[in-house]
This record gives C-alpha cells, sequence and structure tokens, in this order.
C-alpha cells in the first residue's frame, strides 16, 4: 500500500501531469500535512495572507475615479440618473440654434478620430507639480520684500529708490533734430580739428552705456619731479666765459673732486689692517689646541649647574602647600597695596589742579616742538622733490661736469672742442627725473671657453 502512494505522490509532482480538479495544487498533494505558520511575525502577514478581496476593492476604486472622477456611492443623483421625455418634436429639431454653422444634411458632426485618440480617457486629475511652483531664492525674496515694506512702513528711503528718484526723466516724445544737408549756406561752422563737445545726456545712462569718460585722479597729473626737461649750464660753462663765473664752476667741479676722494679714503681705512699684527707660528698653534686643554674643567662646570638644577627642582617640589590663614593674610596684604595705590593715584591728581600753569606752558612747548618739526618735515619734502628716488635696486650717479680748465679756453667757437654726449645726456636727465630707473650696461660673459686650432695651412707656411 505504501509503495503504491509513493509512486502517486512522485507522477504528480510531474510538470506535464494534468488533475482531474484545477483547484487542487501539486504540493498539497504531495505533502499532505498542513503547514504550521506563525502569523504573529511581520514576514509572514503578506506571503500567506489571503489579499485579494483587498486587491479587487482598490481596483474597483481606481476603476470608478478614472470613469467617473470619484467613487459612485459620492456622487448625487442627477449626475447618475436623467428623465426621458421621449425624442423632441421635429419643429424644434429643424430650427437652427443661433451661433451654430450650416450642418449638411443626413450627417451629423463629430469630432475626428485623432482628436479622441488625443483626449484624456481618465477623469482623474494630473497630480500637482511641485517644482512648478518653486522659484529659486524665493526665501531670499521674500525676506527683501518684508523688509521693504517695513521700511516704507516706517518711512525710509533706500538708496536704490534715491538713485532712481534722482534720474532725469527723458522725455521719450521729443523727436531726435533732423541733419542739416551739407549745401545748406546757413549751417553752423563746424571745426573738425577743435575740442570735442561734452556729451549731453543722463549720467547714469553714460556711465553704463562706457560714454562717459572716468574722472583721471589728481594723483597722475602730479609730475614726478619738478626739475626742468633741459637743465641749463650755469655762465661759466660758456666758449668764452667771465673770470670769476669760470672760477665759480672750478670750484663746484673742486668740491666734487674732494667729496668722492674723502668716500674713498673712508673705505680705505674701514678695510685698513695693521701689517705688524700678522699671524706667527706660535699663534697658529695656540689657536688649534684651543679648547683641548681645559676640557675636565668645563666638565666640572657642567656637573655643578647639573646638581643646581637638581637642588632647584627638589625644592620645587618638596613645597607645602599653603593654610588658609597664610591665604587670608596674602589677600589682605594685596587690598591694602590696591588700596594704597589708589590714594596715592587720588592724590596725584589732586596736586594737579596747582601745577595747570607749568602744564599749560609744557602743552605750549609740546605744540611749538610739534610745529618746528611739522615745518621741517614739509622742507624736507620739497626738497625730495628735486632729488633722484630710488626706483631699482641702483643709485642714481650724477655725470661729471663738462667744464674746460683755464688753458683749455677757446677764444671762438671755431676752436672749441665738444665734450660729452647729446644722448648720454638726456638717459641721465631721464633718470634724474625719476622718469625711468638707474641702469648699467650688461656685462657680457662668455659661456664657454675660447677654443684656439692650429690650422694645417698655417704650420705649412712656417
Amino acid at each position: 500500500m505504501a509503495p503504491t502512494r509513493r509512486l502517486k505522490r512522485v507522477v504528480a509532482s510531474q510538470p506535464g501531469f494534468l488533475h482531474l480538479n484545477s483547484t487542487v495544487d501539486a504540493a498539497t498533494l504531495v505533502s499532505s500535512r498542513r503547514k504550521r505558520i506563525n502569523k504573529n511575525k511581520k514576514k509572514n502577514w503578506t506571503k500567506y495572507s489571503d489579499i485579494n478581496d483587498v486587491e479587487d476593492f482598490l481596483e474597483d476604486v481606481r476603476h470608478q475615479e478614472r470613469t467617473t472622477g470619484g467613487l459612485i456611492s459620492e456622487k448625487p443623483d442627477d449626475s447618475l440618473f436623467f428623465l426621458d421625455v421621449g425624442q423632441p418634436s421635429t419643429a424644434e429639431s429643424t430650427v437652427p440654434e443661433p451661433g451654430e454653422g450650416k450642418k449638411r444634411k443626413g450627417k451629423t458632426s463629430r469630432p475626428l478620430r485623432i482628436d479622441l485618440i488625443l483626449q484624456r480617457d481618465s477623469l482623474v486629475p494630473p497630480p500637482i507639480d511641485v517644482l512648478a511652483y518653486q522659484q529659486p531664492n524665493a526665501k531670499k525674496l521674500r525676506r527683501k520684500a518684508q523688509r521693504a515694506e517695513q521700511l516704507a512702513a516706517k518711512g525710509v528711503v533706500t538708496r536704490r529708490q534715491k538713485q532712481l528718484l534722482n534720474r532725469r526723466p527723458v522725455d521719450r516724445a521729443a523727436k531726435k533734430s533732423l541733419t542739416e544737408a551739407n549745401n545748406n549756406p546757413g549751417r553752423d561752422f563746424y571745426d573738425i580739428w577743435g575740442q570735442e563737445s561734452k556729451p549731453v545726456g543722463d549720467l547714469w545712462y553714460l556711465q553704463q552705456t562706457g560714454k562717459q569718460l572716468v574722472k583721471r585722479p589728481e594723483r597722475l597729473n602730479e609730475q614726478p619731479s619738478v626739475l626742468p626737461a633741459v637743465e641749463v649750464i650755469g655762465p661759466g660753462g660758456s666758449y668764452n666765459p667771465d673770470f670769476f663765473s669760470h672760477q665759480a664752476l672750478l670750484q663746484e667741479a673742486h668740491d666734487v673732486e674732494v667729496k668722492k676722494h674723502k668716500a674713498e679714503e673712508k673705505i680705505e681705512r674701514q678695510l685698513a689692517f695693521d701689517k705688524d699684527d700678522t699671524a706667527t707660528e706660535e699663534t697658529v698653534f695656540k689657536e688649534q689646541v684651543e679648547g683641548l686643554v681645559e676640557e675636565d674643567d668645563d666638565a666640572e662646570a657642567a656637573e655643578a649647574a647639573n646638581e643646581q638644577d637638581h637642588v632647584a627642582v627638589g625644592a620645587i617640589t618638596l613645597s607645602e602647600k599653603k593654610t588658609e590663614r597664610q591665604r587670608k593674610k596674602e589677600k589682605a596684604e594685596k587690598l591694602k597695596d590696591q588700596r594704597r595705590l589708589a590714594e596715592r593715584q587720588q592724590t596725584g591728581q589732586q596736586q594737579q589742579l596747582y601745577q595747570l600753569r607749568s602744564i599749560k606752558s609744557s602743552i605750549r612747548q609740546q605744540e611749538e616742538k610739534t610745529k618746528a618739526r611739522r615745518n621741517e618735515r614739509k622742507a624736507k619734502q620739497e626738497a625730495q622733490k628735486s632729488q633722484p628716488r630710488r626706483l631699482g635696486r641702483l643709485k642714481f650717479q650724477a655725470p661729471d661736469l663738462e667744464i674746460k680748465l683755464s688753458d683749455e679756453l677757446a677764444g671762438s667757437l671755431r676752436q672749441l672742442k665738444p665734450e660729452g654726449s647729446v644722448l648720454s645726456d638726456r638717459f641721465k636727465s631721464l633718470q634724474k627725473r625719476n622718469l625711468i630707473e638707474p641702469r648699467e650696461r650688461a656685462k657680457f660673459k662668455r659661456r664657454h671657453k675660447l677654443k684656439y686650432v692650429e690650422k694645417r695651412a698655417f704650420r705649412e707656411i712656417t
């Protein structure tokens, strides 16, 4: 009996086996035992629960919403039922309604098939697109609007509103003046090389369109130096000068040379050394053995310093804690010192009342000194305007004076020998007037060494 039942279960479990009762599942035939299910657990609620009735109900609700726009049970009777009174009479049907066009006989106007396809077949309204109602920076704009309302309630006019109110109104009704013809004899004369006329129009419009030129700063109108472009030499530099004028020019050149000579002597004194104080064998040997002999003394000094450090550290660590009485005493002394200092300051302020004359005189002297320093500073600044400034890494070197000695003077221009160069004079003038920085000629440095080659022809000659 048992083998026959087992054979039936195996045959029923095959995929191609057809059951007489379609409602019977193959799994129920394989195992006749009932499967025990724990419905307390959440994972078994939907797995082993029959929710077909709920799904059917929800599908019916969705179908009613698509077809009728809502539940039929909630709709009024007028929308569901109507009164059938029969066909209208022929007289009424033949009378055309106002506003309707002529229709063909035997055919009713109906929409095209393409229009029917494009029509919505659902009465459910489309979902609201939240993103369509959102605005960028909506919160910020809302705060600005609230702020503007508060200022308007207080009567405060903002800067933007002031600019708009100050703008000159534009007369748009005024027409542009017509251009006059070139052959009009009564036309005004126009100088094409004259100064340009000032632009006439709204200042804000001219600034935004770039037609209004930017105001040039006053600092750019200042000259970098007060010196003239061409400096004229004194009367002593003439080809036939006066004796005293020529001697004054020679004295000026002499002072320049003396100043240079003193600067060179100063450098030599700074770099000078005593030739007798030279190194000998004894001094060299002494420097070599420096620090080797007194090594033991240094070690003893270091040990003594370490011992002192240990003692100090031990004293700090072994310090006892202060008692409450000591703390109260220190606090009382501190308060006493503060009170004494406050009394001293108060007495000092009272004594200043009797020193008003001396204080006024000291203030007057200080103001006079400040005024003198201010005048001195201004004079120094005015003097520096005629001096070349430091514009680069090099300092300005004044050129040598171009003069003739007494025995080199010529009696006429024909015998005069020229000195200097016009190009170098202009270059130095630009440097002196702070237009360019002082420069020096770039030094040529050979990258590779010269290589001498003895050619064959040279050997044949020699």
